[in-house]
């Protein structure tokens, strides 16, 4: 899924692709390692920057650190506290090996705190999905017209995403969350647009489910999706990023899960947690529904990647001073 996010944005191909593809996350991170690892030492950088919590980044960091490359983590102090989740053990395992920690919020930087990292590790920068979403609305504008290919009306659809491994292995809740789905599209009369994730797609057959007055389709490119998340009517999501999309975008977001790392979502009232039980999805859609947009974002000012690269000139002009 990545090349299409280089073509779309208009970005420099990467230099290196490892083609590590899917397989368990023991597969997938070992590969990773070993493949990084090759790369660091080709390259010598003076620092290796992760950003998020998947295993690509647990496999960066520990690649980095192993061989005394110091490390900085996009994104360092997000919690959901439920060690169920892999990318929860990610987000520690990472936060704790690093050298530099940029983290999106104030609470963000007294989770670390809490977690014993020193403060002068910690800066608070914004969360970069802020960058990229105001840098890219004005551009999707331009390039794509996903309303229009769908035959869907501005504020006139909801979106849902759903493809955590939590969620989509799990045939119960997989199972509540469509049926959650199907229950909003009947009470409100409007199309639920779904783009499903290749693993998503996968359970849903394995599990022979059904879905009914829910338009499936294909995953869309970046631009597409964020035309699509900014005119909804309202966002049904498991995902942390699109929760942050939501809120940024002022659009209501219903998260389909029992926890979140992104509290301050909750917090402004630009998000709630529904779980996957339908019944609570339709609830708190409706309750969603009546709340006003006016909520402050809490997520920063859309500068996160210059205070980071501010950050990083300032820290390393000194070290190589003392060299």
């Amino acid at each position: 899924m990545d090349a299409v996010f280089f073509e779309h944005l208009e970005l420099r191909m990467a230099k290196y692709n490892l083609d590590v593809g899917s397989g368990s996350h023991a597969e997938q991170t070992g590969k990773m390692l070993i493949g990084i690892e090759k790369v660091l030492r080709e390259e010598s950088p003076d620092v290796v920057l992760v950003e998020g919590d998947t295993n690509t980044v647990l496999a960066g960091a520990l690649a980095a650190v192993k061989l005394g490359i110091r490390v900085g983590h996009v994104e360092a102090g997000l919690r959901s506290y439920d060690r169920q989740m892999p990318e929860e053990i990610n987000r520690v395992l990472a936060d704790h090996c690093s050298d530099l920690l940029f983290a999106p919020t104030e609470k963000s930087k007294r989770i670390l705190l809490g977690e014993g990292i020193r403060e002068e590790k910690i800066f608070v920068t914004g969360n970069t999905i802020v960058d990229a979403v105001y840098q890219n609305l004005e551009i999707s504008k331009k390039k794509v017209n996903v309303l229009d290919c769908l035959g869907v009306d501005n504020g006139g659809y909801f979106l849902a995403t759903v493809h955590r491994q939590e969620n989509v292995d799990n045939k119960k809740k997989f199972k509540g969350i469509l049926e959650g789905l199907e229950m909003v599209q009947k009470e409100f009369g409007l199309p639920v647009v779904y783009p499903i994730h290749p693993r998503a797609k996968k359970q849903f057959k394995v599990f022979n489910l059904k879905v009914k007055g829910v338009k499936i389709v294909e995953p869309l490119d970046y631009l597409s999706f964020l035309q699509l998340a900014s005119n909804a009517k309202l966002i049904l999501t498991d995902s942390g990023g699109v929760q942050e999309e939501a809120c940024i975008l002022r659009v209501p977001c219903v998260t389909v899960r029992y926890n979140t790392e992104r509290p301050e979502t909750l917090e402004v009232g630009s998000n709630v947690l529904a779980g996957t039980d339908p019944y609570e999805i339709i609830e708190n859609v409706k309750l969603m529904l009546n709340h006003r947009n006016k909520w402050q974002n809490p997520l920063g000012d859309g500068k996160a990647g210059e205070r980071i690269v501010h950050t990083l000139k300032k820290r390393f002009s000194v070290l190589y001073a003392r060299m």
